[in-house]
């Protein structure tokens, strides 16, 4: 389940179909080059290169080598929570400074909504910052295009199923360019991975962890003892469920389908035993063991996939190979909706491209409807973004109106400083700048590159990292506003060093727009239409107001105020004049100060 360029599909650039499993190489692929390398020493199913679970100690080192510093090997040491264990581990790759990561990803029939984009956004981090500590990673994220959901809407729009998957495929590339996500390294398909998905069948049919039923087989999950040990479920407690077909021809009813065979009108592919498709979970098994092999350091996804997915997974990946072992099983939580998991079928989600609200989100003067906005069209991508890493990833979020205003004016407070810092910082000549910077300036860089790493570090705490920005922003603001700050001695030297921290950090995050200028006139743009107004409208306001002010009309004055605050602009009175910015609505605000 993984994706592929925009509009392109991809198509594999290295099959294994001739290997055998247990001597097949763990293949890394970078952007700029293509490297194999020998397998690191094999595992037993469960074996476990699990880390001590230790506090972490900070390391103040914080390098990138965007910023042309070479590290030598990476740097600090990486712990994850993994799921097998339930408790956190430190990631030790298999093959010394390269991870190999397979996280699932969308079954291609819809638009991808908030909950997907919380797992690919997590994800991406993750890959992120390994890449900056100097980790090689192979990144593999799939794209499931033959499946049962996938059909059933095909048959209900009259297309074909490959196409519509493809073209719902091609819809969730852009909304993981809109998003700011990284292109993995490897984007399989189902469609194009046959032959993999067909052999491995066979092996697990060979070892005796399958049967075969008029054209159908099954795994067998009482042929497997280590059944359920991921998601701590008993084998008599599983039935028959999700995308698992209650049957009478099973032998149990938790055995699940590794082939189904062909029926009318839907697609299928030639197989030893007829013609037929994949079930669902046989996929990732077969795609993952062909791009990194059995033993690799991460498998990632939501959690929801806990169970039957990743369950069935190692069970068909320990039934083709005995050395099949993943270090790491990671999973990030639930997007909520009142309290409840977002998902299509309880039918609660809302697609990235999609935005749901009604008129009584703002009150009078400026009442509007929003229905059918995309939620990128009316809140910036980094803005959703930086909402989806305000919580820890393992813990569930809560989706909501009020939480993306917040996100939304964060980041435009973020962008603003550093807009107003490069601003004076072009105003001087950098030749000029000394090497030296103040031991206070220093302190506050050093402090939250500390909290930077030790808090990635350890488990992605991206909400304690966001609230580190808060020192070095307060920082140059001081310097470039405060009468005291503008006395400082070293001065631009400061605001230099202070952006550049901000910077490098924002960049790992995912959260560095291309221009603070641009990203600020973005999110301008998009709370005029939240407010339903224009900018020629809000200007009439402020001259109106001004006028209201010289007839000392206090009252007229303050009302232009706070209506425009109820739609969520606020006026900045200065020496030079009145501007406006985006904020969060006032009764948005109210119930923010008023929750308990």
């Amino acid at each position: 389940m993984g994706t592929l360029s925009l509009l392109k599909f991809y198509k594999p650039f290295f099959f294994f179909s001739s290997i055998p499993h247990s001597t097949r190489p763990i293949l890394f692929r970078s952007i700029n080059n293509k490297k194999q390398l020998p397998s690191s020493s094999s595992f037993s199913c469960f074996s476990s290169s699990v880390g001590q679970s230790q506090p972490l100690t900070a390391n103040s080192t914080f390098a990138s080598k965007s910023e042309g510093q070479n590290l030598k090997g990476p740097s600090p040491e990486v712990w994850l929570h993994n799921t097998m264990s339930k408790k956190r581990e430190l990631l030790r790759p298999k093959v010394e400074s390269k991870v190999g990561m397979y996280v699932c990803g969308v079954t291609a029939y819809d638009l991808s909504h908030i909950g997907h984009a919380r797992v690919y956004v997590n994800f991406d981090l993750l890959f992120r910052y390994l890449k900056h500590l100097g980790y090689e990673v192979s990144y593999v994220r799939n794209f499931t295009d033959v499946d049962d959901k996938i059909i059933a809407r095909a048959n209900e729009l009259g297309e074909d199923p490959i196409s519509l998957s493809q073209r719902y495929c091609e819809e969730f590339c852009q909304d993981m360019i809109t998003l700011n996500c990284l292109t993995p390294s490897v984007e399989p398909k189902v469609s194009e991975h046959m032959p993999q998905i067909i052999d491995m069948i066979e092996k697990i049919l060979n070892n005796g962890y399958a049967y075969i039923v008029d054209g159908d087989v099954y795994y067998s999950v009482e042929k497997f003892p280590e059944y359920g040990k991921l998601s701590g479920r008993d084998l008599e407690d599983n039935r028959a469920g999700e995308r698992v077909a209650v049957d009478s021809r099973k032998k149990h009813p938790a055995d699940f389908a590794l082939w189904k065979s062909a029926k009318s009108g839907e697609p299928f592919w030639e197989s030893p035993w007829g013609p037929g498709r994949p079930g669902w979970h046989i996929e990732c098994s077969a795609m993952s063991a062909t791009y990194l092999g059995y033993s690799f350091d991460i498998h990632g996804g939501g959690v929801d996939l806990v169970f039957p997915h990743h369950e069935n997974e190692i069970a068909q990946s320990c039934a083709a190979c005995n050395k099949s072992d993943i270090s790491l099983w990671v999973h990030n939580g639930f997007v909520t909706v009142d309290s409840e998991k977002m998902s299509k079928s309880l039918g609660n989600f809302f697609t990235i491209r999609q935005y749901q609200i009604t008129s009584l989100m703002f009150k009078p003067l400026y009442t509007i409807n929003i229905l059918g906005y995309q939620v990128v069209d009316i809140y910036h991508p980094l803005a959703l973004r930086y909402f989806l890493m305000g919580a820890h990833y393992r813990s569930p979020i809560n989706y909501s109106i009020i939480q993306l205003e917040s996100a939304s004016d964060r980041i435009f407070y973020i962008y603003e400083t550093l807009h107003e810092c490069e601003s004076f910082l072009n105003q001087h000549d950098q030749t000029v700048r000394k090497d030296s910077i103040p031991p206070d300036t220093a302190n506050i860089i050093d402090n939250f590159h500390n909290v930077f790493v030790t808090s990635m570090s350890d488990d992605l705490h991206t909400p304690v990292v966001l609230s580190g920005l808060a020192d070095p922003l307060k920082s140059i603001n001081d310097l470039l506003h405060t009468r005291q700050g503008k006395k400082r001695q070293f001065r631009i030297e400061s605001l230099a060093a202070l952006e550049k921290s901000i910077r490098n950090v924002l960049t790992i995050l995912g959260l560095l727009p291309t221009s603070y200028s641009k990203v600020l006139q973005q999110l301008r743009e998009k709370a005029l239409k939240r407010a339903n107004l224009t900018e020629d409208e809000i200007l009439q306001k402020i001259e109106e107001r001004a006028a209201a002010r010289i007839q000392k009309e206090y009252a007229k004055s303050d009302a232009i105020r706070k209506d425009l605050a109820v739609v969520g602009i606020t006026l900045m009175d200065s020496p030079n004049g009145t501007t406006w910015r985006p904020t969060i609505p006032l009764h948005l605000q109210e119930q923010q100060n008023n929750a308990p």
